[in-house]
């Protein structure tokens, strides 16, 4: 399945060793996932995935493709800023939500609104947002969500 992934564009050494994780288990499980495809939480989750030799897809504000960062794999320019935060939920079948800023509340926002269900690791604690306390269950929550 596509698994959106969505978290703060700078991050820290610790988060981002967490968010690595997060996309070595999907990469793990075959997954693809998509992202805002800049830097901190989507370039650690496509390096993550990357590793385990899976697939990923960069939703980029820019209207440069090569504006993503090396890991992603299809980059999608669209031009529209912020306003690309309403795709990046869209495209997938399920949110995994890490920290981050008001872009980050924008996308679970919007994946309410797409009636994506949403997991979150060290998130913002919103109605809505399943917490979870691994990347494992990260990924374990968004699968039995999608099963179901």
């Amino acid at each position: 399945m596509r698994v959106s992934v969505i978290g703060g564009g700078r991050i820290t050494e610790e988060a981002t060793a967490r968010v690595e994780a997060v996309g070595r288990e999907l990469g793990q499980r075959g997954h693809t996932v998509v992202c805002g495809g800049l830097g901190g939480t989507m370039e650690a989750v496509c390096r993550g995935v990357k590793a385990e030799g899976g697939t990923t897809v960069g939703i980029l504000p820019t209207e440069r493709p090569e504006d993503a960062n090396e890991y992603v794999d299809v980059p999608i320019a669209t031009g529209l800023g912020h306003a690309r935060n309403a795709l990046v939920p869209l495209n997938g079948e399920a949110v995994i939500a890490l920290a981050g800023s008001h872009g980050t509340l924008s996308e679970i926002g919007f994946a309410g609104v797409y009636d994506r269900p949403v997991v979150g690791l060290e998130t913002h604690d919103l109605p809505g947002v399943d917490a979870v306390e691994t990347p494992e269950a990260a990924v374990d929550a968004v699968e039995a969500a999608v099963s179901n």
